[in-house]
C-alpha cells in the first residue's frame, strides 16, 4: 500500500458544525420579518428539502457566475423549506428576509470546529500529509474556515469541480487538482452514503468521524491503516 499522502475532509458535520441547529436559525431569522414556525418544523423540513435537491453544481458556469448561481441554488431551498414547515407562512419581503439568512451563515461565530480539529490538522501537517477539504457546501466555506483559524490546504467545493458529492466525479476532479491517487488518499465524513461509500467507489479509503472520540485521534488512525495494510 502506498503512503497516504492526502488526507481529504468533508466540512459540516465532520471538520465543523453549526452552534444550533438550523431550523432554530431559520426561525429567529423569521421572527425579524414577522413569520412565527417553530425551529423544530423547520429543522425537519430542511433536512427533507435538503435530501431531494438537486446537487449544487453548474457545470460549463463561467466562474463569475457560480456565486449567484450558489446563492440562487440556497434561496430555493430555503423557500422550499418554509413551504414543507408551513404552507400557510407568508413574507412580505422574503428577499430581505433571506439576503439577512444567507449573511448570517457566512459569519465564522455561527459556526464551530469540531472537537480536536485544531489539534488534528496541525498533527496532520507536521506529518507532512496533504489536508484539502472536499465538501458540497458554497463559496462562503473558505472565509468560515479561516474565522474559525481552521487552516487547510485547497478548498474544493462542487462549484469549481462541476459535480457533488456523491458523483465518483467529484473525488476523480479533486484529486486530479491535487495531484493524488485515489490509493494514496484517505476521505473522512460523516454521511454513509454521500461521504464514505462514494469514496470506497471511487478508489479511496474512508473514515467515519463517528468512530472517532474526536478529530484529535485522526492521525493516529490514518497511520493504524498504514501499518495494517502493510502486515497484511
Amino acid at each position: 500500500m502506498r503512503r497516504l499522502r492526502g488526507v481529504l475532509l468533508d466540512a459540516v458535520g465532520t471538520l465543523i458544525e453549526l452552534r444550533e441547529p438550523v431550523g432554530e436559525s431559520y426561525a429567529r431569522a423569521a421572527r425579524d420579518f414577522g413569520v412565527d414556525v417553530p425551529g423544530w418544523r423547520l429543522d425537519d423540513a430542511f433536512r427533507r428539502v435538503l435530501a431531494r435537491a438537486p446537487a449544487m453544481a453548474f457545470p460549463g458556469a463561467s466562474p463569475e457566475r457560480i456565486g449567484d448561481l450558489e446563492r440562487a441554488w440556497w434561496r430555493d431551498v430555503v423557500r422550499a423549506t418554509f413551504r414543507a414547515a408551513d404552507q400557510m407562512a407568508r413574507f412580505a419581503d422574503f428577499e430581505g428576509f433571506f439576503d439577512a439568512l444567507f449573511s448570517r451563515f457566512a459569519r465564522p461565530e455561527v459556526w464551530r470546529g469540531r472537537p480536536g480539529a485544531r489539534e488534528a490538522l496541525a498533527r496532520l501537517e507536521a506529518d507532512r500529509r496533504l489536508v484539502a477539504v472536499l465538501s458540497n457546501f458554497d463559496h462562503r466555506l473558505p472565509a468560515i474556515l479561516a474565522g474559525l483559524e481552521l487552516a487547510v490546504g485547497p478548498v474544493l467545493l462542487p462549484g469549481e469541480l462541476g459535480a457533488a458529492k456523491p458523483d465518483p466525479r467529484c473525488f476523480a476532479a479533486a484529486l486530479a487538482r491535487l495531484g493524488l491517487t485515489p490509493a494514496e488518499s484517505v476521505y473522512v465524513g460523516d454521511d454513509p452514503a454521500s461521504d464514505l461509500a462514494a469514496a470506497r467507489r471511487a478508489g479511496l479509503r474512508a473514515i467515519d468521524v463517528a468512530s472517532l472520540a474526536t478529530l484529535a485521534e485522526l492521525p493516529r488512525r490514518i497511520a493504524d491503516l498504514e501499518r495494517e495494510a502493510r502486515s497484511a
